[in-house]
């Protein structure tokens, strides 16, 4: 008897576990079903669908190859059955069947099974608020809602949206509304930045400013209370501290993962909802596996349970858990964290904790910030790369790595370089400063920016000088009536100069200078060090230390970090 496998869900995960369990087991008897009419979708490439780079709707669910993959295209090239508008009711685990209803006849029936895939997905988090339920509120999740957003703009519809969430989704959204179709723009969210849990606040800090300076207004530490309504479609938000008029608000909060069907047929679930499964992607219930952005899955910076639901995630599960549904022994192992977004002018991407959540995990963390050329800086075409690299002092582990940069694919080269060793091993700064990077000047640095960033980590923890960010040295010049801190910018004179016949308190010694006059520094006041990215800065930093100062702060990052947060003298 062939072996019946259920699937219950097709957008990411469930295909693929499908299509590779037919590879294996091509006798298998399998059928996927799914409450939805379109199946297997990239929505990942939902924004770039509303911002128009990505023409079709049909694209986002075609193969590399321009088939369309719908319920006759796995029949026929994948050999098993696909059932959509088919919702799973309930889970009979002893008689080993699944409840499901026909959504357009209303007609239930019974499947046996004798393998059974959840592969149910996540909602979008809507937060309990009136007016939630007007035309022309929407989460950017499924393709319907993707072709709704952006006929509307093409009609001319939309002139003011506002998006409740700062994450991944709501601000690639608000990149499409507000470059393709000039649509105002405001960003709510909630947290005290945008992108929590995944950018350190210097780094958000530029994210939002490359936001703000292509006219999307960030709004953050705000709570949206009501939406309001005109002829029952929404036409104003109100939050906690003003109000903004919309024809459009877009839900991008987070989301909530579908583990309800596995709860109900008592599957162990996870304290926030998601399904508990071990490495082989099984639940409690050896005939029963699960993935995808319903399950909890292992942290491996933390070694604890965690939640990131992500469409790369999900393919990578699929596969293990077809060749665990073929008889096989696939292993997922968990997960670092690796994800990228491109917003404006700015790529930000990172793998691990920031340094502001592996506090929360009980390391004491540090995050140790560069800037750098990402190629050499001889050859004509280059860019300025961010890199922070997160560090636990007193192993010198590193335990995360963010950036940013204008060249979205250099930087994910340098984070995936970084998010490789995370994934199976423990590295210290040691190991990170000597990795291995190709190098050609066209690609790279001698020492590449992913070396000199845990270079200067190592001169930190050594006690070699004290960083500060570009963002925290702005706040000691803020306060330097009360700080006493004398500053010194140790850029070419023709830099420094301009800013001091402003500000005559910010003092134009240039590196090349200050030898000489290391005599001007009083050595009664803490020190303040700044210049473009925090090379020649450090560089007098030793000089002053060899001449008895050394109550010194540096500005890692320098005025190339200052700049880029939108911040200035």
């Amino acid at each position: 008897m062939p072996e019946k496998i259920l699937i219950v869900g097709g957008v990411a995960l469930g295909p693929k576990a499908a299509s590779r369990c037919m590879r294996l087991m091509p006798d298998a008897e399998v059928t996927l079903v799914d409450e939805n009419v379109y199946i297997s979708y990239g929505g990942c490439g939902i924004p770039y669908y509303v911002s128009g780079e990505i023409q079709n709707l049909d694209d986002l669910r075609s193969t590399p190859y321009h088939t369309v993959r719908d319920p006759e295209f796995f029949r026929a090239m994948k050999g098993f059955t696909v059932r959509n508008q088919t919702r799973a009711l309930t889970i009979d685990r002893a008689a080993k069947t699944l409840l499901v209803k026909d959504v357009v006849s209303g007609k239930e029936e019974k499947l046996p099974y004798d393998k059974l895939v959840l592969a149910t997905g996540a909602s979008p988090r809507v937060p309990p608020v009136e007016g939630k339920d007007l035309n022309n509120v929407l989460s950017l999740t499924r393709l319907e809602a993707a072709d709704a957003i952006r006929s509307a703009c093409q009609e001319g519809k939309v002139s003011e949206a506002v998006i409740v969430g700062g994450g991944f989704i709501g601000l690639e959204a608000a990149v499409a509304l507000a470059d393709m179709w000039g649509v105002k723009v405001s960003v709510v969210e909630m947290m005290d930045q945008i992108l929590p849990g995944v950018l350190s606040h210097s780094l958000a800090k530029m994210a939002a400013h490359d936001c703000e300076s292509h006219k999307v207004n960030v709004y953050t530490s705000e709570k949206v209370l009501k939406l309001e309504g005109k002829d029952g479609a929404v036409s104003k938000v109100v939050t906690d501290k003003r109000e903004l008029p919309a024809q459009l608000v877009i839900f991008a909060a987070g989301f909530v993962p579908n583990g309800q069907l596995a709860k109900d047929a008592g599957l162990e679930v996870a304290s926030f909802g998601a399904v508990v499964v071990d490495e082989h992607m099984r639940t409690s219930d050896p005939a029963i596996y699960a993935g995808g952005d319903c399950v909890c899955i292992k942290n491996i910076i933390t070694g604890k349970p965690g939640y990131l639901p992500l469409g790369s995630m999900a393919n990578r599960q699929g596969r293990v858990i077809g060749t665990n549904l073929a008889g096989g022994d696939a292993t997922f192992p968990g997960y670092v964290g690796a994800w990228a977004v491109k917003l404006f002018e700015l790529s930000f991407c990172g793998a691990g904790l920031t340094v502001e959540r592996a506090r929360k995990e009980g390391y004491d963390a540090i995050g140790v910030s560069v800037e750098q050329l990402d190629r050499a800086h001889f050859y004509p075409e280059k860019n300025m790369m961010s890199l922070e690299l997160v560090v636990d002092k007193p192993t010198r582990r590193v335990l995360g790595i963010q950036g940013a940069c204008s060249a979205g694919d250099a930087l994910k080269a340098r984070v995936d370089a970084v998010a490789s060793v995370l994934q199976y091993a423990k590295p210290t700064v040691e190991d990170i400063s000597n990795l291995e990077i190709s190098y050609a000047p066209p690609f790279a640095s001698a020492m590449d920016v992913v070396n000199v960033v845990a270079n200067v980590a190592d001169n930190v923890l050594a006690g070699r000088f004290k960083p500060v960010t570009g963002d925290e040295f702005m706040e000691l010049w803020k306060k330097r009536n009360q700080n006493h801190i004398f500053f010194i910018d140790a850029r070419p004179a023709k830099a420094g100069q301009a800013v001091q016949a402003e500000h005559p308190e910010w003092h134009s010694i240039p590196l090349e200078e200050i030898a000489a006059r290391v005599n001007e520094v009083p050595r009664d006041r803490p020190v303040a060090l700044i210049c473009n990215t925090g090379l020649r800065a450090y560089d007098s930093l030793l000089v002053l230390a060899r001449n008895g100062i050394t109550d010194v702060v540096n500005s890692t990052g320098g005025m190339q970090a200052v700049a880029k947060m939108g911040l200035k003298p």
